[in-house]
């Protein structure tokens, strides 16, 4: 079990993890398919994940990287890079994110 950050609104969605220099909390991305790490200053890691939060696809980017779209993708998950190696996540893992 992981605290994380939820953007579902356009404004944070928007935001996401731009100027941050380090990546203490994960940050899901509620109805995306496509990130950018423009005015991200660290690498991350990044999971795309279906509407029922299965990881359909992980990926390490750099900062000032644009990725590709993910169509099948609803959500993305983005962490310090190094985070999913130590979860063991991979690709066919299902998350479950609750608000507290």
């Amino acid at each position: 079990m992981s605290s994380l950050n939820i953007a579902d609104t356009s404004a944070t969605r928007r935001r996401g993890l731009i100027g941050q220099t380090e990546i203490e909390t994960p940050l899901l991305i509620d109805s995306c398919k496509w990130i950018h790490t423009f005015g991200v200053k660290c690498p991350i890691d990044v999971a795309y994940l279906d509407a029922e939060m299965q990881v359909i696809k992980v990926s390490k980017m750099k900062p000032s990287r644009l990725a590709m779209p993910v169509l099948s993708a609803k959500h993305v998950l983005e962490a310090s890079a190094g985070t999913f190696e130590n979860w063991g996540l991979v690709v066919g893992h299902t998350l479950e994110a609750r608000r507290t």
